[in-house]
């Protein structure tokens, strides 16, 4: 009885504080498309794209850097980059740069 009523209050504190990011996650599923950066240049008429996958947080693999995006895309000015999160109770995550110039 005394190691509930010690672990309640433990869990509940637990389940209550989380981690403070600047970037929006969602604990059971996250899908979100966020900015990255942006350049003065004006237009961009192409696209390119990069991605890389996380499973269990345990392993990842992919380039989703703005240069693999940007060779993707057959960019050399870049107007401006996004990111595109989705991830599902932390056990299979993809993470998708996308990359808009010239």
């Amino acid at each position: 009885m005394k190691l509930s009523k010690t672990l309640a209050p433990v869990c509940l504190l637990a389940l209550l504080s989380g981690c403070a990011t600047s970037v929006p996650i969602g604990s059971i599923y996250t899908d979100i498309t966020l900015p990255m950066e942006s350049t003065s240049a004006q237009g961009g008429s192409k696209v390119g794209t990069a991605e890389c996958t996380s499973i269990l947080a345990i392993l990842a693999t992919g380039d989703c850097s703005i240069e693999a995006a940007k060779a993707n895309g057959g960019i050399s000015q870049v107007t401006h980059v996004d990111w595109k999160v989705n991830n599902i109770l932390g056990v299979i995550g993809k993470y998708t740069t996308t990359v808009h110039g010239n």
